[in-house]
C-alpha cells in the first residue's frame, strides 16, 4: 500500500475531523487517500473500487437507519426512501457539507467539468465510505456521523411525499430483474372540473401495465404510477415469501 506523505497526512486528518472522528482513530490512511483520487489522477490508483465498496456501505446505512427508526414501515417504502437518500444528488449534497472537494484530487479536464461535479463528488463519498469500513470492516467508523443526516433527512422525506423516488426504486427493480427500463406513457385530460390533477402516466413493463396514476405535472404523474406499480410488486414479492 502506497505511503501518504505528511502534507496529504495532514489534509485527510482535517477532513476526518471534520467527520467527528479522531486523527488516532484505525483508519488505514492510505485507503482514504486512494478514496479522494480521481481516475484522471491515476488510472490504476484511483477510487473506483473503493466507490464499489462504498455503493454497499452507504445502502446498508440507510437501510438499518429506516428499519431502527421506522419499524411500522412499509417494504415499498424503504425502498422510496433509501433510493433518495443514497442517490448522487443527496451524496453529493454531504459530500459538499464535509468540503469534500477540497481533498479530492481531479486533473486534466475534469478539473473545468462543472457538470460532472456531482456525479465526482457522489461517488468520491461512497468512495470515502468503502475506506472507513475497510479499514475496521464494519460501520463504526461511518455511523456516528451518517447516522444523524440519514435521520434528518428521512423525517423530511416522510413529512413530503412527493420527495418519495419511486421511480427511482422501480427502475433498480428492472433493471435488477430484468435488465431493461419500464416504459411510461403519458397523456393530459381535458379539465371539465378544472381538476388539478392534469396528466394520466402509465408504466409499462413487457407490454403489461404495472400501475397507473395522475399528478399535476408529468414527472408526478409518472411517480403516481410508479408508486402504485412498486408497491403492487413488493405486495406480491412479500407474499410469495
Amino acid at each position: 500500500m502506497s505511503r501518504v506523505y505528511p502534507r496529504r497526512q495532514r489534509q485527510l486528518e482535517t477532513l476526518v475531523q471534520k467527520l467527528g472522528l479522531s486523527p488516532d482513530s484505525p483508519i488505514k490512511w492510505p485507503l482514504l487517500d486512494l478514496a479522494l483520487t480521481h481516475a484522471t489522477v491515476s488510472e490504476s490508483a484511483n477510487y473506483e473500487q473503493l466507490e464499489f465498496v462504498g455503493d454497499a456501505v452507504v445502502r446498508l446505512v440507510a437501510a438499518v437507519v429506516l428499519w431502527e427508526n421506522y419499524p411500522d414501515c412499509a417494504v415499498g417504502d424503504f425502498a422510496a426512501i433509501r433510493s433518495v437518500l443514497v442517490s448522487d444528488r443527496i451524496l453529493a449534497k454531504l459530500a459538499r457539507e464535509y468540503g469534500l472537494e477540497l481533498y479530492l484530487l481531479v486533473a486534466g479536464s475534469a478539473t473545468a467539468d462543472l457538470v460532472g461535479q456531482e456525479s465526482r463528488l457522489a461517488d468520491a463519498f461512497e468512495a470515502v465510505l468503502g475506506a472507513l469500513y475497510l479499514s475496521t470492516h464494519n460501520l463504526d467508523l461511518i455511523r456516528p456521523w451518517l447516522d444523524p443526516h440519514f435521520q434528518e433527512l428521512a423525517r423530511e422525506i416522510r413529512l413530503d411525499p412527493a420527495r418519495l423516488n419511486y421511480k427511482a426504486a422501480l427502475q433498480e427493480w428492472t433493471q435488477a430483474q430484468f435488465k431493461v427500463l419500464p416504459e411510461y406513457r403519458v397523456l393530459e385530460v381535458n379539465q371539465p372540473h378544472r381538476s388539478h390533477e392534469r396528466f394520466v402516466a402509465e408504466v409499462w413493463l413487457h407490454e403489461k401495465m404495472l400501475g397507473q396514476g395522475k399528478g399535476r405535472s408529468i414527472k408526478a404523474a409518472e411517480q403516481a404510477a410508479a408508486k402504485v406499480a412498486y408497491l403492487a410488486i413488493t405486495e406480491e414479492v412479500t407474499g410469495d415469501q
